[in-house]
C-alpha cells in the first residue's frame, strides 16, 4: 500500500504557517507596548502611517513658524526700545527749542543748546542704526549695513531698503519685523515739505551753534516740526506694538492647535497598553495552544490511523 506524503506536508506547511503568524503577532504587539507605537512600518496601517506622516509634517512647519514669531517678536521688542528712547530724545529737543526760542538768550546760550542738540542728533542716528536679532539693520529693512549714512557734512541719508522683513508665524500669516527709518523718521513739515527728524535736529543744531539774528525764528519753527515728529514716531511705536500683540494673539492660537494635533497623534499612533496587553494575552494563548495541538497532531502515526 503506497502512502502518499502530500497531505502530511500540507499539514506542516499549513502548521508552520500558523504558528509563525500568531508568533508575528505577538511579537508587533510586543514592540508596539515597549515602543509606545501602534506600528514600527506603514505596512502596518499604511492610512495610520499616512496621517501621522502629515501630522509629522504639520509639526515641522508649526516648529519653523514658533521660531520666525519668536524672532519677530524679539526684534519688535528691540524696535519698541529703541524708539522709547528716541521718544526721549525728541521731548529733550522740544525742551531745547523752547528756551531756544526765548528771545532774552545770547548767542553763547543758544549755542551751547545747539551743543546738547548736536549730542541728540547723534544719539538718534545711533538709535536709527539699531540692529535686529540677526545682526542686520533693524531699521533698515534687514538690510546688511547701516540704515542711516553720513555725509562728511554730518547729514543722515536713508541707505536701507523700502521694506521691514516680513516673517510667517504660522496660520497663514505672516508679520514685519520692525520698521523701516522713513516711516518712523520722516514727515511733512508746515510746508507740505518732506523732511525727517534727523534733519531738523541737525538742522536746528547747526542753526543755534551759528547764532545770528535768525537762530530764534529757527528754534520756533522747529517746536512744530519736532511736534509732528513725536506723532509720528508715536503713530509707528502704536504699529510696533500692534504687531506684538497679534503675534502673541498668533502664538496662542498655534499653540491650541498645536495641542488638538497632539492628541490626534496619540489616537492614531500610541499604543492603548490596556488594550494590547489583552491582545497579547489573546496571541499568545492561541499560540500556545496552535504549538500543543502541532505537537499532538504530528506524533500521531497515519499507520495508527489506519488500523
Amino acid at each position: 500500500m503506497t502512502i502518499s506524503t502530500t497531505s502530511t506536508q500540507t499539514f506542516f506547511t499549513n502548521s508552520a504557517q500558523q504558528l509563525a503568524s500568531l508568533q508575528s503577532q505577538a511579537n508587533d504587539v510586543q514592540t508596539s507596548i515597549s515602543t509606545g507605537s501602534k506600528f514600527s512600518t506603514a505596512s502596518q496601517d499604511p492610512l495610520a502611517a499616512s496621517q501621522m506622516r502629515m501630522l509629522s509634517l504639520q509639526d515641522n512647519a508649526a516648529t519653523v513658524d514658533a521660531a520666525s514669531a519668536s524672532k519677530a517678536t524679539t526684534d519688535l521688542k528691540l524696535a519698541d526700545s529703541a524708539m522709547t528712547q528716541m521718544v526721549n530724545d525728541i521731548a529733550r529737543a522740544q525742551q531745547l527749542a523752547t528756551q531756544a526760542a526765548n528771545g532774552a538768550l545770547s548767542d553763547t546760550e543758544r549755542a551751547s543748546i545747539g551743543n546738547e542738540l548736536a549730542q541728540i542728533h547723534t544719539d538718534l542716528v545711533g538709535l536709527a542704526n539699531s540692529r535686529d536679532s540677526d545682526g542686520n539693520a533693524l531699521f533698515g529693512g534687514g538690510a546688511q549695513g547701516k540704515a542711516y549714512t553720513l555725509d562728511a557734512s554730518g547729514n543722515a541719508t536713508y541707505a536701507g531698503n523700502a521694506q521691514a522683513q516680513s516673517l510667517s508665524i504660522g496660520g497663514g500669516q505672516s508679520v514685519q519685523r520692525s520698521v523701516t527709518g522713513p516711516e518712523m523718521l520722516s514727515f511733512k513739515d508746515s510746508s507740505g515739505n518732506t523732511t525727517d527728524l534727523l534733519t531738523v535736529v541737525k538742522s536746528l543744531a547747526d542753526t543755534l551753534k551759528a547764532g545770528g539774528t535768525g537762530s530764534q525764528a529757527a528754534a520756533n519753527g522747529a517746536l512744530t516740526s519736532l511736534s509732528t515728529a513725536l506723532d509720528t514716531m508715536s503713530t509707528a511705536q502704536t504699529v510696533v506694538g500692534s504687531r506684538e500683540s497679534w503675534i502673541a494673539l498668533n502664538t496662542q492660537n498655534q499653540t491650541a492647535m498645536n495641542e488638538a494635533r497632539a492628541k490626534t497623534e496619540s489616537t492614531v499612533g500610541d499604543t492603548d497598553v490596556s488594550a494590547a496587553a489583552i491582545k497579547l494575552q489573546q496571541l499568545t494563548t492561541a499560540l500556545q495552544a496552535s504549538q500543543a495541538s502541532f505537537m499532538r497532531l504530528s506524533s500521531l502515526s497515519l499507520f495508527d490511523v489506519l488500523k
